[in-house]
């Protein structure tokens, strides 16, 4: 589904309306937050905290409207403390879902790394995700293509897959299908809103050598 509208596809799952937009959209492209015991405002990535969810566009732009327009305050019909430092701390904790969810897949053989491997991989198409790190080389990105109909995810930095990996660094990597690739696809599809400008797509999309296919 393309972000601002209403999917009316069933498969997509359950939805939930966006305080700051006012956008229906389904639970994968939302962040929640609940209200904590002394009114502190916290994030539920996992969806797992009781109490009653607000739910906020998965993207930097609806989360900093909700906090300045006060959003938060009216949905919670309560007093809430929001931190300063709630969008970037998000940004922090969704990168490393991401990364632990590529490391589980790594550790099942679902995902691989290094140029070669995953050129190979492509080739046979076995890949179903591409995943390129965003401070590569964006020559060296270019002579790689998203999988037909799959996925491309270039909003991790090099050292943030190289801990998925347990390396250093890392710049090239894809996911075959099953296990847990369609989580890694949904949670780096949240990454995204906090890290690609929608400006940025196209130079994104460039160096992968393919459109992105968003999910």
């Amino acid at each position: 589904m393309a972000r601002g509208g209403k999917n009316k596809d069933r498969e997509s799952g359950p939805e939930r309306k966006c305080i700051a937009t006012g956008e229906v959209h389904p639970k994968t492209e939302l962040i929640r937050f609940v209200v904590g015991p002394e009114g502190t405002l916290v994030p539920d990535l996992a969806e797992k905290l009781p109490g009653r969810g607000i739910w906020v566009t998965a993207t930097r732009a609806a989360l900093e409207m909700a906090m300045k327009k006060n959003h938060f305050l009216r949905a919670a019909k309560a007093q809430v403390s929001v931190s300063d430092t709630l969008v970037s701390d998000i940004e922090q904790q969704l990168a490393r879902r991401v990364i632990n969810l590529i490391s589980l897949s790594r550790k099942s053989g679902i995902a691989i790394s290094g140029y070669e491997k995953v050129k190979d991989a492509l080739s046979k198409e076995t890949a179903e995700v591409l995943l390129q790190a965003e401070d590569g080389s964006t020559r060296g990105k270019s002579k790689l293509s998203t999988p037909h109909f799959g996925h491309y995810i270039g909003w991790l930095k090099a050292d943030e897959l190289g801990m998925a990996f347990g390396r250093q660094t890392v710049i090239h990597a894809a996911l075959g299908a099953g296990g847990l690739t369609q989580r890694v696809v949904d949670e780096a599809q949240r990454l995204k809103g906090f890290r690609v400008r929608v400006s940025d797509t196209k130079t994104a999309a460039g160096a992968a050598g393919k459109e992105i296919r968003a999910k």
